[in-house]
């Protein structure tokens, strides 16, 4: 993967940690307004998560890369994102835009975290869909959770 630079997310803590990873995955929008992007199409997506965190587990990581890869990549990869029950569970309006893929990923990832002793916060999700095309997702608030 070509290196690149993200936009910078402002936080108190002492770490943070970047994964970059990508996925093939098709979708549609169902919407009127979504014009070619109602027909199925794929993209192939470039993901960088910034977690953040104090305090490093027994091994000495803020989070494992690999964890973090298989949470996203593996569920995501090769699938047609409209038929993941997370994109409609909550609000059958919930559609695949970057934008939902983006803040699904952030509730993913921050899920997991969340189970982990030393707490780490997925402070940022970044998302580009097209060369030309990328989204930036940020919880509101990060809280710190140690």
């Amino acid at each position: 993967m070509l290196q690149q630079m993200y936009p910078q997310v402002f936080h108190d803590y002492e770490y943070e940690l970047n994964k970059d990873m990508q996925f093939a995955a098709a979708h549609f929008v169902p919407h009127p307004e979504a014009g070619k992007c109602r027909q199925v199409h794929g993209h192939t997506y470039f993901i960088n998560l910034t977690v953040a965190g104090d305090t490093l587990d027994e091994a000495g990581f803020l989070v494992n890369f690999a964890l973090l890869k298989k949470i996203v990549s593996g569920q995501f990869d090769h699938t047609l994102l409209n038929d993941h029950s997370i994109f409609n569970e909550e609000n059958p309006n919930d559609f695949p835009t970057t934008e939902v893929v983006a803040r699904k990923i952030y509730e993913l990832v921050q899920e997991y975290l969340d189970t982990l002793p030393n707490k780490p916060s997925c402070v940022q999700v970044f998302v580009r869909e097209t060369p030309t095309s990328y989204v930036v997702y940020r919880p509101k608030k990060v809280k710190k959770r140690g």
